[in-house]
């Protein structure tokens, strides 16, 4: 009896010794055996390092961190060279699972986590093929200019105004319909900080109020305050 007692004793000290993490993050980078990666976020508008962990042979990889309310994280690899990759992605509580390759760290990531990172990643599907086109406007329009062809040119400029249009009513409309999920307010603040107050209130006022107490709805009502103040004192 007492070998048993002194054995569930011990069994409940381990467990207590055992910290509970709010976000645990599993990482499988094929190919890296050496090298250092860096969970960060930002906090108060400035990047900071939450967790690290260095390489060396162990593939078996995991980072921690205390979250409140979802919001986006990012995996840095330090290869022990002048060559930094990251990864960002949309966290929650519980486990997030990344895999990728040392050769291509940012671009072949997979991420299994969050709702929120579901969400993010249907947006970037279609507002990726947006952007590729506003790209290849602002190319057109330099090689336009530099022949001279105003005519063109202006053809260019009318799309580029449509193209950024469709870019700010799509990224408005996603938000609304994803009212319910911190992805909106995110967006509102990343993607369209610069549109007009009265579709940045329209996605506001939308939130749910689980969404209007997180971490990136709070800002997106203090981003809100802080532009109608400033209108109205000017």
């Amino acid at each position: 009896m007492n070998k048993i007692a002194f054995l569930l004793i011990a069994l409940f000290f381990i467990a207590c010794g055992k910290k509970e993490h709010d976000l645990t993050v599993k990482v499988h980078v094929k190919g890296l055996k050496k090298g250092t990666l860096y969970l960060k976020k930002v906090e108060d508008t400035t990047l900071v390092s939450i967790d690290s962990v260095i390489v060396n042979g162990d593939s078996q990889i995991e980072l921690h961190s205390h979250i409140d309310s979802p919001e986006i994280f990012y995996l840095y690899l330090d290869k022990n060279s002048a060559e930094k990759d990251r990864i960002s992605f949309f966290a929650d509580k519980g486990i997030t699972e990344i895999n990728t390759t040392l050769k291509n760290f940012a671009f072949e990531a997979s991420i299994k986590g969050s709702e929120q990172q579901k969400i993010l990643e249907d947006y970037k599907t279609i507002i990726s093929k947006i952007n590729n086109r506003n790209l290849d406007l602002v190319k057109e329009q330099f090689e336009a200019q530099k022949i001279g062809d105003t005519q063109k040119l202006a053809t260019l400029q009318k799309e580029a105004e449509s193209s950024l249009k469709r870019k700010y009513l799509y990224t408005v409309n996603f938000a609304l319909n994803n009212k319910n999920s911190e992805v909106a307010p995110y967006l509102a603040l990343t993607e369209v900080y610069n549109a007009r107050i009265d579709l940045l209130d329209t996605i506001n006022n939308s939130l749910t109020t689980k969404v209007k107490d997180s971490k990136y709805g709070k800002e997106l009502e203090a981003f809100i305050t802080s532009i109608k103040n400033t209108e109205s004192s000017n």
